[in-house]
Order: structure tokens, then C-alpha cells, then sequence
């Protein structure tokens, strides 16, 4: 019996979203180091948040500092 084409196609995207999701970890990773490395630099959080396309309140969340908006 022959698997169906469905059946292959979900496979293929199920693998595809989870190359995506690992990319997308790393991609944060690095962008949280980069910020902590400008934050540590004396870049404001305000430069480093329009630089990165990210509000304020995210690169506090990104950097593990809770501090509110």
C-alpha cells in the first residue's frame, strides 16, 4: 500500500516548520546577544529596539529585564 500524496506533503511541511522554528531560535539568540552586546556598548534601549524592529518593552524582554514600558 502506497502512502498518499497528502500524507507526504504534511510530512514535508512538518519538517519544513521545524527547520523554521530552529532557524528562527537561533536568529533569536544571536539577536538577543547582539542587544546585550550594544546595551553593555551604552546603546540605549531605545536605538537598540529601532534598530532591531522591536519595541522598547520587547528588548527588555529579550534581554531578560522586566522592567515596564
Amino acid at each position: 500500500m502506497s502512502e498518499s500524496e497528502a500524507i507526504k506533503g504534511i510530512r514535508r511541511a512538518a519538517k519544513r516548520r521545524a527547520h523554521a522554528e530552529h532557524v528562527r531560535r537561533e536568529a533569536t539568540g544571536e539577536l538577543r546577544q547582539r542587544c546585550q552586546e550594544a546595551h553593555d556598548a551604552g546603546e540605549s534601549i531605545t536605538r537598540i529596539a529601532q534598530e532591531a524592529g522591536l519595541s522598547r518593552q520587547g528588548v527588555y524582554d529579550l534581554l531578560g529585564d522586566r522592567r515596564p514600558s
